[in-house]
């Protein structure tokens, strides 16, 4: 169940990607790279979101 009306999220989807999110800033504040990795996982994780919500309104 999403965690809004206006959202495809849901509240533990949304902690997943703040997560990453978190993550990512981390690497980019110390100066290191390799975040893009990271940046797929929570593009995926909205992508699977999106897709199930699609289909759910469609039925």
């Amino acid at each position: 169940m999403p965690a809004t009306n206006h959202d495809d999220l849901t509240w533990g989807e949304i902690a997943r990607v703040v997560a990453i999110g978190a993550k990512i800033q981390r690497r980019k504040a110390r100066g290191k790279g390799g975040v893009a990795r990271l940046e797929k996982q929570a593009d995926q994780i909205v992508a699977k979101a999106q897709a199930r919500e699609a289909a759910r309104r469609s039925k």
